[in-house]
């Protein structure tokens, strides 16, 4: 208790040392939370990016309190810790707040079941399948870019949480794994058109009955889930009468995985069944054929 009061009695007859020493002890500590927070994002922030932007940033709001704090004191207005300590929590929040919003995110990604490892997704522009989602990032395999279809490109790309507040995330997989896909047959004009019509849906009946069975299942789900009308799940034909051709339009559902084998097992079948109707039916294509060549007259005259 003397120790104590010595000490105190010795601050009150020094005031000017006393507040100086406070002044001190505030830059110390913001000095201290700003290296704190610097040696965190270095272990936890794996992109070198985010993590120079983060720790530039926390370093450059660390000297601006000191400024205040320094301001502060030398205009003899410096009050207490708490100013320091607030100006701080706001400046790192502002500064860290796509940080923030990752770590939110990572939250809502599990607790609203957007999206989980194994989903096929797009988000901010990028497709591909989930393969791993942790606190700040969305790892996945990229699917597309200058690969056609839906195959992998063979790169892995780590996303931000904070995208699933920035705009639309489409899932493939979640409640319905089926996608709808179609193609166009062009029919030559003079063709067999019920002979074409039965081929191509016979085919198609018969290779999708099974994505036709499962998908009813997961869509009776949907509809009981969300609130949805009841869709057509069968495979379905529609023909457009051209200038040049009939256009056939196949629609059908299929395994959002499978997309481009399905496309082309269905053409290769009706492509050959097409040619075992030895010409009743014929694929048209933009070739131009020539029909009859006008009758030129030729007149020579003759000058006397």
């Amino acid at each position: 208790m003397n120790t104590l009061t010595e000490i105190k009695d010795w601050m009150l007859q020094y005031p000017t040392f006393t507040s100086f020493l406070k002044y001190l002890l505030y830059v110390a500590l913001v000095i201290s939370i700003v290296v704190i927070l610097r040696r965190y994002l270095r272990k936890k922030l794996p992109d070198t990016s985010l993590r120079y932007k983060s720790q530039k940033g926390i370093e450059f709001l660390g000297y601006f309190i000191i400024l205040l704090i320094s301001i502060s004191y030398f205009t003899g207005s410096i009050k207490d810790l708490g100013l320091a300590i607030g100006l701080l929590t706001a400046g790192i929040t502002i500064t860290l707040q796509e940080l923030i919003l990752s770590i939110a995110g990572s939250f809502y990604i599990f607790l609203v079941r957007v999206y989980k490892p194994g989903d096929r997704i797009e988000i901010n522009g990028i497709k591909g399948d989930v393969i791993d989602i942790d606190s700040i990032y969305t790892t996945m395999m990229e699917i597309g870019e200058w690969v056609s279809s839906d195959n992998y490109s063979g790169r892995i790309v780590k996303l931000s949480n904070a995208f699933v507040f920035k705009g639309p995330v489409y899932n493939y997989s979640q409640d319905f794994p089926f996608v709808w896909d179609e193609f166009n047959l062009p029919i030559r004009y003079g063709s067999d058109v019920e002979l074409a019509k039965s081929i191509i849906i016979q085919i198609a009946t018969e290779n999708l009955s099974q994505y036709v069975s499962e998908s009813i299942a997961n869509w009776k789900k949907v509809v009981d889930k969300y609130y949805i009308e009841d869709a057509q799940v069968n495979p379905t034909l529609a023909i457009t009468m051209t200038d040049n051709w009939m256009q056939f339009n196949l629609r059908y559902i299929v395994d959002y995985k499978k997309r481009r084998y399905t496309k082309h097992l269905l053409n290769e079948l009706i492509g050959k069944k097409i040619e075992e109707t030895h010409g009743k039916v014929k694929l048209a294509s933009a070739t131009f054929e020539i029909v009859k060549i006008p009758t030129v007259n030729l007149s020579t005259k003759t000058n006397n």
